[in-house]
């Protein structure tokens, strides 16, 4: 209910927006907001040629393609003139991202079809791992700690070999893998739903875990420092770590208050010290190496760990292929079925997926999430906080609603700023320290037509909050 109400509320206020701006002048043309491209230039005027400053209406005659542009080396405020059919077209500044029908366009040919490649291929795998044995064995290892935090989960239920999977490709930075599997941990729980259009606590627990985004490897942020100079790419790596474990810790909190856990659990106790203990033991090594070492190691170990989880997947399945002629299937049919329920999966979120991103685009579009931004931005640097901190938080806003807005948000950030400015270093610990909330809603609860998130949304914004506080503290402290 609070996501449908939010997804009402940010629909009808950017189109009301939309229409103020272009019947109060602000806006000359609403079509970019409809047809627009990410990086076009806005249309902000048309006028007939004599009505224009005489050196640019020269300019325009003199140049071969009638066009003329001032203000080149202002970074996204080139003002071009072009002359076509009697009239001079003025754009200026660029769009922020695609229209609302190009956006229905790549969200099924740029996401939604990568997106079920990626679950045709690891639900295929995870097939193999449930006919073999090897899920069963994972969840009786880890029953004991799982049951703790998700109560309501059976001992050696399937669920938890597969949020245990989604967690450890999560660590690791493999989003591509942790989808999936995070997928197939939404269909176990729900099989033990007993309201299914309503989350049950597990289901929140486990989206809440998820979306805090705890991650060991950031290999993204790492690639897109590199690419844009940093001196040392991998010197958030460390921060990046923190924020995303404290953001983990406090979902866990959040959630366990309003479910009544038992912290005091002896297991539970004992997880979270190796948890800890792994983390602290993969940062000290990672310390001792040099820059190219710590290049090397960054942009390795997840892949190599992703290549060992198919390959070991595989190797076992063959040797316990008896298991499968019992299932009257074999290795590669088991495979091929898996892969069919990833792409069914891939069909069943689709239109969950569509109507958010939609939503969004207009959102950006309008003008309203600028002025939002704008305003948290005066206010932080009105109460003292620097202008290397304000910079940033264009990337903090803009997470929760859109990876790859954020993600753009960050690379300019870094090309303006600087990669080792203190905005290029926050922006890419905001970008690797939480999840798309909404994405992830959309995605997760849609996949199994759940309707009442009850608390899940409030919880996870609030724990970007508090990803967002610590980001900016321990940037502070680093850099």
């Amino acid at each position: 209910m609070v996501l449908s109400r939010f997804w009402l509320v940010i629909f009808i206020s950017s189109i009301a927006f939309v229409m103020f701006s272009l019947f109060s002048g602000s806006s000359y043309s609403i079509d970019n907001v409809l047809n627009g491209k990410k990086d076009d230039p806005i249309l902000i005027s048309e006028k007939y040629i004599d009505q224009i400053p005489v050196f640019i209406k020269d300019s325009i005659n003199k140049s071969e393609e009638k066009t003329f542009i001032i203000n080149r080396d202002t970074l996204n405020a080139d003002t071009t003139y072009v002359y076509k059919n009697k009239t001079v077209k003025i754009f200026s500044g660029v769009q922020k991202s695609d229209g609302l029908l190009p956006t229905c366009k790549s969200t099924l040919v740029d996401l939604i079809l990568p997106l079920m490649a990626y679950l045709a291929f690891f639900c295929g795998l995870m097939e193999l791992l449930i006919i073999s044995g090897v899920s069963e064995r994972l969840a009786k290892a880890l029953s004991p700690v799982f049951v703790k935090v998700f109560p309501s989960v059976p001992k050696n239920h399937p669920s938890i070999s597969y949020m245990t999977l989604n967690f450890a490709a999560n660590f690791l930075g493999l989003d591509s893998a942790a989808t999936p599997f995070g997928l197939k941990a939404m269909e176990s729980l729900q099989e033990i739903n007993p309201e299914k259009d309503k989350a049950s606590d597990a289901q929140i627990m486990f989206m809440c875990l998820h979306a805090s985004g705890l991650t060991l490897i950031a290999t993204s942020i790492i690639g897109y420092r590199a690419a844009a100079g940093a001196s040392n790419p991998a010197d958030v790596m460390l921060p990046c770590i923190i924020t995303s474990f404290i953001g983990t810790i406090a979902a866990f909190l959040i959630v366990g208050i309003k479910q009544k856990i038992n912290f005091k659990s002896a297991s539970l106790v004992v997880g979270l010290i190796t948890l800890i203990a792994a983390i602290i033991g993969l940062l000290m090594y990672v310390n001792h190496l040099d820059l190219i070492g710590k290049n090397y190691f960054t942009s390795n170990l997840s892949a190599l760990i992703l290549v060992g989880i198919i390959v070991a997947t595989l190797i076992f399945a063959f040797l316990k292929e008896k298991k499968f002629t019992e299932a009257n299937t074999t290795v590669y049919e088991a495979f091929v079925s898996g892969a069919n329920n990833g792409v069914k999966t891939g069909v069943t979120i689709f239109p969950y997926v569509l109507g958010m991103l939609v939503a969004i685009s207009l959102f950006r579009n309008s003008g309203l999430f600028e002025i939002i931004s704008d305003g948290i931005a005066f206010v932080f640097s009105n109460i003292g906080v620097s202008k290397g901190i304000t910079d940033a938080l264009p990337v903090a806003l803009l997470r929760p609603f859109s990876s790859a807005g954020s993600r753009g948000f960050l690379i300019d950030s870094m090309n303006t700023f600087g990669a080792d400015s203190m905005t290029g270093r926050l922006s890419s610990i905001f970008q690797c320290s939480a999840e798309s909330t909404f994405y992830v809603i959309a995605v997760y609860f849609g996949s199994v037509n759940i309707k009442n998130t009850r608390y899940a949304l409030g919880t996870m914004l609030l724990v970007d909050v508090i990803c967002v506080i610590t980001a900016i503290f321990v940037a502070s402290w680093f850099f």
